[in-house]
């Protein structure tokens, strides 16, 4: 389907390569000057954006109002559309550029898992895991993920969303960002926030318009008055990021009541929501740990794209803290429309996840099926809960009379409010490292980079000794 078939959906695909060049009318519609032959200079952002403040969403997103016109120039590799082409019955290939395989020096591959199997790859995996394979995600690995977030999120596969494989989560958030964000853009994101994002941000030159958040993430009202400063200085946020669950830094995880609201002003507003979710299999909630871990179940939460029934929510999701992190993979979830455009994106760059790593999760899922899988995250969960428990046990023993904090129900974070001291960055920069202990100031995550009372501590890899060690330092300096 093309985009001008459907008034709210840009081409397919499969039509990508032959539709992707913004129109006229279209760059003129997102303040450019056009003339029969170019596209020039933006106009100033005030007047490009005043006339759309006011406009609140009906329904479904117009993706063409949201996506960067670089995006959508871009156009599918053709050499790339040859890659599932290959797999056909009795098709001989003269077109692709692939290496020839009985050239690689590795024949096989096995690894054991922490049940005691041992697993290996056949011939014919390990061939494709070697070789160039599809830029979304290899076949085993797209249809465990569309599987897992069917069940995860009960959303069914008909509902017009798709699945990609990424290097790592982050790649697809970035991808996403350079998809929907320019200079003239102001984005409304968490405060505080990851500081990886703002990384990501800062050099485009966006307006980061931080909105508060408290021990259940992103507060609501304080985004409701966010967008009405917008449109009173006539601006128009399209984007809005989140990190919902054991959100880094602050460690808050968002009730489904609060991401209902958050998500229901998305909607009023018209925005495309940026759902980056690292954390979500680390949800282990606010009890302590169990007498009994048999019958212990991750609790229950509701995602944002299993709210969604518009197409304006793009979530992330990582395998790093349950897997691990040196095999680099992550999954974008959300409007085919917009997927489409972050493959077409990995097209051009990087062209393709990592093969192997896809292999050895993709063999490992089919060994484990759902249930395995749900095991694991489970295991997993259970273990930071109890570092969680174990940490907050010292904290209280410590910094009870120097620091106050949210106990956090997901993630390996504790953000520290230090009432006593008016800037935590000389404290933590210089007189905490020369005491041999490592946290983070909160100034790290203001999306303004203003001066800030908190700190960030991680509680994912010490042990116990050495957290009442880092405590007990850590509290010398703010006695003195």
């Amino acid at each position: 389907q093309t985009s001008g078939s459907h008034p709210h959906r840009i081409a397919s695909h499969r039509t990508m390569a032959f539709t992707a060049r913004p129109t006229r009318t279209l760059l003129a519609r997102r303040g450019y000057y056009v003339s029969k032959t170019s596209y020039v200079a933006p106009r100033s952002r005030t007047s490009h954006v005043a006339a759309a403040a006011n406009s609140f969403s009906t329904g479904r997103p117009n993706y063409e109002d949201f996506i960067k016109p670089h995006a959508m120039r871009r156009e599918a590799s053709p050499i790339r559309a040859l890659t599932p082409l290959l797999k056909l019955p009795g098709m001989i290939s003269l077109g692709g550029g692939l290496p020839n395989a009985s050239l690689f020096p590795f024949k096989s591959l096995e690894f054991e898992v922490d049940d005691g199997k041992r697993l290996s790859l056949t011939e014919s995996e390990l061939r494709d895991a070697l070789q160039y394979s599809n830029t979304p995600g290899m076949a085993p690995m797209l249809e465990f993920l569309e599987g897992l977030q069917e069940r995860e999120h009960e959303k069914k596969k008909s509902e017009d969303w798709s699945v990609c494989v990424t290097t790592g989560s982050q790649e697809a958030l970035s991808k996403a960002v350079d998809m929907l964000v320019g200079p003239e853009d102001t984005v409304l994101v968490d405060d505080p926030t990851y500081a990886g994002t703002l990384a990501l941000m800062r050099p485009i030159g966006c307006n980061l318009m931080g909105v508060r958040c408290d021990g259940e993430g992103m507060v609501p009202e304080d985004l409701e008055k966010a967008l009405e400063t917008c449109k009173s200085n006539g601006v128009r946020p399209r984007v809005l990021y989140t990190v919902p669950t054991g959100q880094n830094p602050s460690g808050s995880t968002a009730s489904d009541a609060r991401k209902e609201k958050i998500y229901k002003i998305a909607c009023e507003w018209d925005l495309i929501v940026l759902e980056d979710d690292p954390y979500r299999f680390l949800l282990y909630g606010q009890d302590p740990y169990p007498k009994s871990v048999e019958s212990w179940k991750r609790p229950p939460s509701k995602s944002m794209f299993q709210m969604d029934d518009q197409g304006r929510v793009i979530r992330f999701d990582s395998l790093s803290k349950i897997l691990s992190s040196g095999l680099r993979i992550g999954f974008a979830t959300g409007p085919k429309e917009l997927i489409d455009r972050i493959n077409l994106h990995t097209q051009a760059s990087n062209l393709h996840p990592s093969g192997v790593s896809q292999a050895l999760c993709a063999k490992l899922f089919e060994h484990w099926g759902y249930d395995g899988f749900e095991h694991h995250v489970n295991k997993v969960a259970l273990y930071y809960m109890k570092r969680r428990d174990t940490f907050e046990a010292i904290a209280k023993k410590y910094l009870s009379s120097h620091a106050e904090w949210t106990t956090p129900s997901a993630g390996m974070f504790v953000w520290f409010r230090l009432p006593n001291v008016e800037d935590t960055q000389d404290l933590i920069q210089n007189k905490a490292r020369d005491a041999n202990v490592l946290l983070l100031p909160g100034q790290a995550f203001s999306p303004s980079n203003t001066k800030s009372q908190y700190v960030r501590a991680a509680f994912s890899t010490a042990s116990a000794e050495d957290m009442e060690e880092a405590l007990i330092r850590f509290a010398k300096l703010l006695e003195s």
